[in-house]
């Protein structure tokens, strides 16, 4: 692996108020790395996700994506800059797929290059017909949101931050609001997405994805990374009480 990370957080914190969201986190995450952010609801793990490419902004702290450096909390004009460019750097999956209901599956997907990057049309329904492809939905390329399941939705939503050709994706829970029997078909094609190289944050509650796909899985708790380790090593022999604890919890939530 590269020496230089492809993303690096050093001492981010995050404030909702009175509330103490993120503290003191640092990472990095080398390329071609799936890392997986794994903890209870409400341990800070997507406020994490979004404050590496700034949907929340960062109280304090620096976030750095594919060289670029970002400090959090700064103000004015080329912070705004600084943010716009570091976006184009990272893919965002969510939960809830947020694609534009009046569009078509390929005006979904190749909006974004066209309005954001100037990408010339030919040029992004091209790459956009190679990504629906890639994850299995060329053949909806012509539908419209509402006509499909959320499986397929998500999909969509993968080839979309896909064609924005990033440096990094970014997964924020991606198959929680799926119906149980949806879940693998998107698991399978975040798996391909790693097998082709992308370096890839995922929080997650799929304990079998974070077990096979991850090189890592960072547990965190009340906004701390408690534990940083190798999937085999984390799930087997976890040295936090906490850690334990939600292993058990997930354990017999699978059973």
């Amino acid at each position: 692996m590269s020496a230089e990370p492809i993303v690096r957080v050093s001492n981010l914190h995050k404030w909702f108020g009175m509330l103490h969201v993120l503290s003191d986190v640092s990472l990095v995450v080398q390329p071609r790395e799936v890392v997986c952010l794994i903890g209870r609801s409400g341990s800070g793990k997507s406020t994490l996700l979004r404050c590496i490419n700034f949907l929340e902004e960062p109280s304090h702290g620096i976030i750095e994506v594919d060289g670029l450096k970002v400090e959090g909390g700064a103000k004015g004009k080329d912070h705004r800059q600084q943010i716009h460019d570091l976006r184009l750097k990272t893919g965002m999956v969510f939960q809830e797929f947020n694609l534009f209901p009046h569009m078509s599956v390929l005006e979904n997907v190749i909006e974004g290059p066209v309005t954001v990057k100037g990408m010339d049309r030919d040029q992004a329904i091209a790459l956009a017909e190679e990504n629906l492809d890639s994850v299995g939905m060329l053949f909806k390329r012509d539908e419209y949101p509402l006509r499909l399941s959320g499986g397929q939705k998500q999909r969509v939503a993968i080839a979309r931050a896909l064609t924005m050709q990033p440096r990094v994706m970014l997964f924020d829970e991606p198959t929680s609001a799926l119906d149980p029997e949806l879940i693998g078909e998107v698991l399978n094609v975040m798996k391909k997405v790693a097998k082709d190289g992308m370096t890839m944050l995922v929080v997650t509650h799929e304990m079998g994805f974070a077990r096979d796909v991850a090189d890592r899985v960072l547990v965190m708790s009340d906004g701390e990374i408690i534990e940083d380790d190798k999937p085999n090593e984390l799930f087997t022999n976890p040295k936090d009480q906490r850690t334990k604890a939600l292993i058990e919890r997930y354990r017999s939530g699978e059973g």
